[in-house]
């Protein structure tokens, strides 16, 4: 069933167009994949759906009581809130209850006596019961505990920008939403917890809508996937391999159709040239079909990345690094920590976030001293880094000036030489846009036009740090063909598992202060990796058979404790707040409101002496359990 419906949709953003009478429909379990390269509004498309951005014309049609959650790229959170907080931030009956529970506890662990909060709590705890919210609930703190967030009682402001995207993702996911809408989800993810939410997105009720560079998460999350290309939307049922072979049959179909025109039209031509007469009803309706024929437009030519940079010659010695130690503070990352970087090198760093693969790079390209140790670089070394975070771009410039400024022509493996505007062309940069200023670029078209700038530097050992993040699927697929001609060395950060099987054949792990090595591509790392888990897992079950079971000795909770020691002075004291009413509902005579206002005061107070019965029986059979065991 469609619950979301888009016709005609036209977008433009200064002279160019992004959307050109856009259609589509969305059903109720649609798991949808939106892939093209950087630039061609993919993000736009996203925040117009979402409501953020608005549209040129066109008609998007949804139902009154329609919800999107919407997941930014770079998520925007109030500073002023907790982590629980904002996750379960909303106007919906479930998530104001949550934040009310939680915040019943909260006080009532700062003062664990007062009985005002401890019926506070009750109630609180009875409204979860009503809506339904504990599992709710359960499923907020497992997908942030998954997502590794364990504190959540801190401050948003005190958070990480990493830290901050996980809980911009755990709000998306815990709201109900009829459609869930993420923009990169897998950035600044590590592998497991990318895993782990492949498996939790398999199992949401709602449809989804997302754009990914990672494509075995696109490939194992979606059955549908969305090409954006040139202002065109093509659609195509099935995962990303499927799509791969559906949009090579098209372009096939689309190629034979264009010979096809372009055969029939040197015909036509032919036959008017001939000089037949012009006069005739057929001959008109002729010279009509021609128009018509030059006047179609067929397949734009793909413009391809392809390109095999020359590099400065390496010589034997490349990078060695020899009991190399490095701290933050307490944080011990690297120690004494030795390494042999040879030609021809292709390593992967992989590891969970703030472990030290960036800190490591930076040693390696003597970016950053270590504590101790050495580091030695070969004489014929030349490092092209491609970092992280986003380099200082002059917007004033246009994107060929900024090329020309690295080099005006740069030569090919094969002694030829290529200019900066045929390797602007084949990065995706036509002719007109290379005279774009920069700052009207997308940030992934930035982040492509930064890579060119690194290699045509003309590097022969490559740095590349988490490279995926930003970058398109076709500028990914051209980089990795080229990784695999490229005569130097290449050392990469990523947490991509598709761009570390094509591009490494060795890695090192960073795992709780620890580093290993593994030889071999990143699948094979994961399939030992899951056997070790597997033999460890065997074993400690054997080991927990064969130990006799000691018995616990059962006891009270803390909380049953407490409620336990002053339970019956409780009782006590409400019995007799009962009986003092009572007798002054006597001396109120014929006072009619006195009476009414001490009736209600007395109904209060049995209600109150009865939850207190019904509390002490619960916690004497729990007594006398412990006691008989």
């Amino acid at each position: 069933m469609s619950i979301l419906s888009v016709e005609n949709l036209h977008k433009t953003y200064g002279d160019k167009t992004l959307f050109d009478d856009l259609s589509f429909t969305i059903s109720s379990r649609d798991r949808i994949g939106l892939i093209g390269v950087n630039g061609t509004g993919k993000s736009t498309l996203l925040k117009i759906l979402a409501g953020i951005e608005s549209y040129d014309k066109g008609k998007i049609t949804h139902a009154n009581q329609f919800h999107i959650e919407y997941l930014p790229q770079q998520p925007e959170l109030d500073h002023s809130l907790t982590v629980l907080e904002q996750i379960y931030f909303g106007d919906s009956a479930i998530m104001v209850a949550m934040r009310e529970y939680e915040a019943a506890i909260a006080e009532l662990e700062k003062e664990p006596e007062s009985e005002k909060l401890q019926m506070r709590l009750l109630q609180k705890q009875q409204k979860m019961d009503e809506l339904e919210a504990w599992e709710a609930n359960t499923v907020a703190k497992t997908v942030l505990t998954r997502l590794g967030i364990t504190d959540f009682s801190k401050s948003v402001a005190l958070l990480s920008g990493g830290q901050k995207k996980r809980v911009a993702i755990a709000k998306a996911l815990i709201q109900k939403a009829d459609l869930l809408i993420l923009d990169e989800p897998t950035n600044h993810l590590d592998n497991e917890t990318i895993e782990w939410l492949e498996v939790f997105l398999s199992q949401y009720k709602g449809a989804m809508l997302l754009v990914t560079h990672d494509r075995y998460f696109l490939n194992r999350v979606t059955n549908q996937i969305f090409e954006l290309d040139l202002g065109k939307l093509y659609t195509y049922e099935g995962n990303y391999e499927v799509f791969l072979e559906k949009k090579a049959e098209r372009e096939i179909i689309e190629e034979q159709n264009e010979e096809k025109r372009q055969n029939t039209l040197r015909r036509e031509l032919a036959w008017l040239r001939r000089g037949a007469k012009a006069r005739t009803t057929k001959q008109k309706a002729r010279i009509h079909r021609v128009e018509e024929l030059k006047e179609q437009k067929g397949p734009v030519a793909k413009q391809n990345v392809e390109f095999s940079i020359g590099s400065k010659r390496l010589g034997d010695k490349v990078i060695e690094v020899e009991r190399i130690a490095k701290a933050f503070g307490s944080s011990n990352l690297i120690n004494d920590f030795s390494y042999l970087v040879v030609p021809g090198e292709r390593l992967g760093i992989i590891g969970p976030n703030g472990s030290g693969k960036s800190t490591l790079l930076n040693i390696l390209a003597g970016r950053l001293e270590p504590d101790s140790g050495t580091l030695e670089v070969g004489e014929t070394v030349k490092i092209g880094y491609y970092t992280q975070g986003d380099e200082e771009m002059n917007g004033d410039l246009r994107v060929v000036e900024y090329i020309k400024e690295i080099a005006e022509v740069v030569h090919t493996s094969n002694g030829q030489t290529i200019t900066a505007e045929q390797m602007l062309e084949r990065f995706l940069f036509s002719r007109a846009m290379q005279w774009t200023y920069i700052r009207r670029l997308s940030g992934g078209e930035r982040r492509r036009l930064y890579l060119l700038k690194i290699l045509m530097t003309e590097p022969n050992v490559l740095f590349l740090d988490e490279p995926t993040n930003d970058l398109d699927i076709q500028t990914l697929s051209i980089l990795e063909d080229y990784l695999e001609g490229f005569p130097g060395v290449v050392i990469t950060v990523s947490h991509d598992r598709y761009f570390l099987d094509r591009v490494v054949d060795r890695l090192l792990v960073f795992n709780n202060g620890t580093i290993s090595r593994f030889q071999g591509s990143y699948s094979e790392y994961m399939e030992k990796e899951k056997e070790r888990q597997e033999m460890v897992s065997a074993v400690q079950q054997v080991t927990k058979q064969e130990q006799p079971r000691k018995e616990r000795k059962k006891k009270l909770s803390y909380k049953d404790q407490q409620d336990w020691d002053t339970i019956e002075d409780r009782i006590a004291a409400l019995e007799e707040k009962k009986s003092n009413l009572e007798a002054e509902i006597v001396e109120a005579g014929s006072d009619i409101g006195r009476i009414n206002e001490l009736f209600a005061k007395q109904k209060d107070v049995e209600v109150e002496l009865e939850l207190a019965m019904e509390r002490w029986e619960e916690l004497s059979l729990l007594v006398e359990e412990i006691e008989n065991s």
